[in-house]
């Protein structure tokens, strides 16, 4: 069996492609800068606590990690529409902690939406809304 880089063809799976590209960009950034990510996440770690670092490169970084990496390398629909499924989970969970947890702020609006588009875009394409 031979494998080959799947390049997208059209622009629906480009933009699909894009939000991969975004989620691993997202997943390196915390993998190899925990610190600079939890400060722009706006959590705070103390020296107490080294494991909350290992939280970061581990349960975040791992997992945006392999979700975008198997996106791109396998470029299957299937795989894109988990990809825009947990985006958008993950802007239901910050709109949930938005109303219970005082957390209106224009911080968490900005990141509701990026969440948003990195989710709708996967799922579109997988979906066939994007062509």
């Amino acid at each position: 069996m031979e494998f080959a880089f799947p390049w997208p063809m059209t622009n629906g799976e480009w933009l699909a492609w894009a939000s991969a590209a975004f989620t691993i960009l997202f997943g390196l950034i915390l993998m190899f800068a925990p610190g600079l990510s939890l400060r722009l996440m706006r959590l705070q770690t103390t020296e107490a606590h080294p494991e909350a670092v290992a939280a970061a490169r581990s349960t975040m970084a791992g997992f945006y990690l392999g979700a975008g990496l198997c996106a791109l390398l396998l470029a299957q629909p299937f795989i894109y529409m988990t990809l825009g499924v947990c985006w958008l989970l993950s802007a239901f969970g910050r709109v949930i902690s938005m109303l219970s947890d005082r957390g209106n702020t224009v911080y968490n609006w900005a990141w509701v939406v990026v969440e948003l588009i990195a989710g709708a875009l996967p799922l579109g394409f997988s979906l066939g809304l994007l062509a």
